[in-house]
């Protein structure tokens, strides 16, 4: 059963303009006039992204909303209302964890977006929580198609981690979650406009500020997709700083978990040896030369130390190679949400 939309408001003819406005973009909506009717349809539909008014007679959209957290925890939830109000937006974002909170008249391309940002929200969920090599590994390198010039990115940094972490003398469960959570590092970048991940320059303070949302976005993917705590602490913290300077939450040394220290060296170091489009790729010695100038401030001194021992400045091996495994197969194409890669696409 493919997974749905729905709307839920007393307005008909809202609920009409919305069928409208979404048949003619390809996705069909079901409707419901208040909670009560809609929670019908939980239990004979799977939903994955529901949008509902929060003033309708009976059962407010918000306490509709938080009885999901139970009955369909991995919908996507977006709010509207008709008016700005602080403390129903708090709410809804602290106990029914809303995706969006919109205000009315929304704007046809506005919930267009947010619409199609949460199918993709629920789709990767569905792929992360199988934790299957060959999925993970292909939603991975589909969420690049967003950043053309990071292709190769989340396998190189996976690579780069595990020859920190196994020279570390990590176990090799621990390696393997290190794996996961380097492929799945920028998995939050889904809810981020191509707009500002194309851009043709540095990013200006708004936009860096959205940017910074990924992480946070990340982690509660991995959170809904019940992935390791070792996964998403590298999902969550790997833009956080030694010195205590980074995001989201400006923890400082040995704070920030070991493992998303280690992959906070290997994000940067292949960053830098990579075209951006507001600068050119800094060849493998000078770039070895800035991660060690680096150290103490962005990144932990102990761990570029391993890194400038055992990272080679040649070809690199393979993620299978380090961890010891059979080479991982190319997806079966069988087992893959083509619609997940189209959507995330």
């Amino acid at each position: 059963m493919a997974a749905e939309v729905l709307f839920v408001d007393d307005n008909k003819l809202i609920l009409q303009a919305s069928v409208d406005l979404f048949k003619a973009q390809g996705i069909e909506l079901l409707t419901a006039g208040d909670a009560a009717e809609a929670l019908e349809l939980f239990r004979e539909h799977e939903i994955a992204v529901v949008v509902s008014d929060n003033r309708m007679p009976g059962m407010s959209g918000l306490d509709f909303l938080s009885e999901l957290r139970q009955l369909s925890p991995d919908t996507v939830k977006v709010l509207i209302s008709s008016y700005v109000d602080l403390a129903t937006a708090l709410a809804a974002i602290n106990n029914s964890e809303v995706f969006r909170y919109l205000l009315k008249p929304w704007k046809e391309q506005e919930i267009l977006d947010v619409v199609r940002e949460g199918l993709r929200r629920y789709r990767t969920v569905q792929a992360m929580r199988r934790e299957d090599e060959a999925v993970l590994r292909s939603l991975a390198q589909t969420i690049e198609l967003k950043d053309p010039s990071t292709k190769g990115h989340c396998d190189r940094v996976a690579v780069y981690a595990l020859l920190i972490a196994d020279a570390m003398g990590l176990s090799k469960d621990t390696l393997r979650q290190i794996k996961y959570g380097s492929w799945l590092h920028d998995c939050g970048k889904i809810g981020i406009s191509e707009v500002i991940l194309n851009g043709s320059g540095r990013l200006n303070d708004d936009e860096f500020e959205t940017m910074k949302l990924h992480t946070d976005w990340g982690a509660d993917l991995a959170e809904k997709a019940r992935l390791s705590e070792l996964a998403k602490n590298i999902i969550r913290h790997h833009h956080e700083k030694y010195d205590g300077t980074g995001y989201p939450l400006g923890l400082k040394g040995e704070e920030i978990p070991l493992e998303a220290r280690i992959v906070s060296v290997a994000d940067i170091y292949d960053a830098l040896t990579m075209d951006r489009s507001y600068r050119k790729r800094y060849p493998l010695a000078e770039a070895r030369e800035m991660v060690r100038s680096m150290s103490g401030a962005a990144l932990d001194p102990g761990i570029v130390e391993v890194f400038l021992q055992v990272v080679p400045q040649g070809p690199l091996p393979s993620s299978e190679e380090v961890l010891g495994d059979a080479p991982l197969a190319h997806p079966d194409p069988k087992r893959i949400d083509l619609n997940l890669v189209r959507a995330l696409a």
